[in-house]
């Protein structure tokens, strides 16, 4: 009998599942009965018995008992009302309360036996009650761990797990193992159809964390593989560009820039010039703390790349992005003769077909533009280098699409968003990781402080002493108008307060994202050139943009943001010559948020601040795709899970550069699923 794939099988096929409820599921990602058995839950409820005297005040429980008094019901407000009654338990009298369960009165008798679940209030004797059933109906929930899915629509929780365990009934025994079986054997790992059901239904906690350890390591390992087996692909085939510069060119041109190389600029310069002159493709993450200067060291490889006679494209996340480092280039090639062009979805008309043909025939050397670049009708005449900067801005699929407009050019990527060395490079484990850790020379650290709402008005007089001086100022919120749901400070507000609040002749511009890209270029050109004095702004500034003469960061209601947030955004003052300050104007209710108050003001170093935003957030929100550009998995936790990530990745390696694998009947199945995953152009594996 031919094996079902159960990644092609229709959710149709399980018993209860509607057409109507397919497409709730649908909405859920959930497209297949594969991707159902898959969909994990992300916690568990405890329905184990429990023994009052182990159980701390404010806990969750269940206990079993009999009840000892029939029910008092009382009535309070429309369609409200509690109902109480006494149960022994052991040799406890327990008051146990319902809310808005009035319903159950009639079940309530005295010398029944009854489960009840709830929070547990030591020196009121009470246990308020979340669910309750009857052991003699029958099993129920009781002594087990029920999972909890995210639910969406109109799928409910006792709908999910209904269904989950018929998909497991009905096609449990056919889940494939993937996992090749010398590695199952040497972690000594669960069979994979056990570890699935066990993730949904665990007998106990041991077994659950035995179950998860295995599909925990399964998705590291695949995610690995396809890095590893990419990485081993690419660097085999020496049909990359060999970039032909010579030594005395690249020092002439690092002479003329304005300001000295760092010793950590000049190491990452190396690594990538290597990798420029290799005839194997480059690809590799730059990544350095904001103000770090990692535009010149691409401004460097662009200058190499152009030098031996190809052309070099910068993709970045916005326009007003695109156009500051337009300038910026501009202003270290102009010299050199180099032409550099800008391509946006501005650019439009006559001038964007003249800027193509340009660009074709080789008349523009290096091409800065948004995802505009990506667009169909873009072509180079040579294209040796792609930058992105941002990269975790651009989703996998845009960066290759930009890649194979030319012939296999080499790939830098950038990022602004330092994450350990270690954890970079088996994450990004296609890529090589370059790190700028240090600052540039003469840049002053900037002073953070952490201020209350009530402390608006010494603000104020800060910033009037700043601009009195010359200097400009940020404002920041997190909202462009108000919200009903959220008491925040929103731009549009704030932009009428400071016109009332500060002197007449200062210029107080307003920024943020719903305004046109012309509107936003002509608002930060006025800035630039000192024009208005004072900006407020929603976060469209946090990336990039550079304006020495801003000196003062004010960020309102700063614990909306996380750390690594409002560390760019700190990021965009300090760049010139004067001392630098960053206020954070916050009343956090909770705990953590206080907590990013404090890192902010204790360190201006974005590795710290990245170490602490980890261990204050979890990896679950560092790690999301808008964060980082790392992967999002199932159940793996890219950084509890780190050990065994490592792990993984030298096992994949350890595969993929054995001859066997690539031949071997053994690994059909994996290599499969690289194909599936897009790993290889064509039929290379058979």
């Amino acid at each position: 009998m031919e094996q079902l794939d159960l990644k092609q099988l229709s959710l149709r096929k399980i018993s209860g599942v509607s057409a109507p409820k397919e497409l709730e599921l649908h909405a859920l990602g959930i497209s297949s009965v594969a991707d159902l058995l898959e969909y994990y839950p992300y916690r568990y409820e405890d329905y184990r018995l429990r023994d009052l005297t182990e159980v701390k005040d404010g806990e969750k429980v269940t206990v079993e008992g009999k009840i000892a008094s029939n029910p008092v019901v009382s009535r309070f407000g429309k369609n409200k009302s509690r109902m109480t009654c006494k149960v022994m338990i052991g040799s406890f009298l327990v008051t146990a309360t319902w809310f808005n369960r009035h319903f159950l009165q009639d079940q309530i008798v005295a010398g029944r036996e009854i489960v009840v679940t709830g929070k547990w209030e030591q020196q009121r004797m009470q246990i308020t009650v979340s669910d309750s059933e009857f052991p003699d109906r029958g099993a129920g929930r009781k002594g087990t761990l029920q999972p909890v899915y995210t639910v969406g629509g109109k799928i409910t929780q006792t709908w999910i797990r209904k269904t989950m365990l018929q998909a497991l009934t009905q096609y449990g025994a056919l889940i494939e193992e993937v996992l090749p079986y010398p590695l199952v054997q040497q972690y000594h790992l669960m069979p994979r159809k056990q570890a699935v059901a066990e993730i949904h239904h665990p007998q106990n906690t041991e077994v659950g964390q035995q179950a998860r350890k295995r599909m925990v390591y399964e998705e590291l390992f695949l995610f690995q593989l396809k890095l590893q087996a990419f990485r081993t692909l690419t660097r085999e085939r020496m049909d990359g560009i060999a970039h032909e510069v010579p030594n005395r060119t690249i020092r002439e041109f690092v002479r003329s820039l304005p300001f000295e190389l760092t010793d950590a600029q000049k190491q990452v310069v190396t690594e990538i010039l290597a990798d420029l002159r290799s005839s194997s493709c480059m690809n590799r993450l730059l990544q350095g703390d904001v103000g770090s200067g990692k535009t010149v060291v691409a401004a460097i490889a662009l200058f190499a790349s152009v030098r031996a006679g190809y052309q070099g494209a910068l993709m970045v996340p916005t326009e007003i992005l695109a156009e500051q480092h337009l300038r910026s280039l501009q202003k270290l090639f102009e010299p050199h003769g180099i032409q550099v062009g800008l391509l946006t979805g501005s650019v439009t008309g006559r001038k964007r077909k003249d800027l193509l043909a340009s660009l074709q025939m080789g008349l523009i050397d290096i091409i800065v533009g948004t995802h505009a670049l990506i667009q169909d009708d873009v072509f180079f005449r040579q294209l040796g280098l792609v930058v992105t900067d941002e990269q975790h801005r651009f989703g996998v699929n845009q960066r290759s699409v930009l890649r194979r407009k030319g012939l296999n050019p080499d790939v830098l990527t950038m990022t602004a968003t330092p994450i350990p060395r270690t954890l970079a490079i088996s994450a990004f484990g296609d890529m090589d990781v370059s790190t700028i850790s240090e600052r540039p020379k003469g840049r002053k650290p900037i002073q953070t402080f952490w201020v209350k709402h009530s402390m608006l008005d010494r603000v104020l007089g800060f910033i009037r002493k700043e601009v009195d001086q010359g200097r400009q100022a940020y404002m920041i919120c997190p909202l462009i108008e108000e919200s009903e749901k959220l008491d925040v400070q929103n731009a549009i507000d704030l932009f009428v307060q400071m016109q009332q609040a500060l002197p007449q002749h200062y210029g107080v511009g307003l920024l943020h994202g719903r305004m046109s890209a012309q509107e936003k270029e002509e608002v930060m050109q006025q800035f630039s050139r000192n024009e208005l004095q004072v900006l407020i702004s929603t976060t469209v500034i946090e990336v990039g943009v550079d304006v020495p003469n801003s000196t003062l960061m004010i960020v309102m209601d700063a614990d909306r943001f996380g750390l690594s947030q409002l560390h760019q955004l700190r990021g965009r003052v300090g760049r010139g010559e004067h001392q630098s300050y960053c206020i954070l104007t916050a009343d956090p209710k909770s705990e953590v948020g206080q907590q990013r108050m404090q890192v902010m003001t204790e360190t201006d170093d974005g590795f710290e601040v990245s170490r602490r935003d980890l261990e204050l957030r979890g990896p679950g929100d560092f790690f999301g795709t808008k964060q980082s550009g790392l992967p999002e998995f199932r159940l793996a936790d890219m950084v509890t899970d780190f050990a065994v990530l490592e792990q993984a990745r030298d096992d994949a390696a350890k595969l993929v550069n054995d001859a066997d694998f690539w031949t071997s009947a053994s690994y059909v199945g994996l290599r499969r699923y690289l194909q599936q995953e897009q790993i290889f152009q064509g039929d290379l594996l058979d």
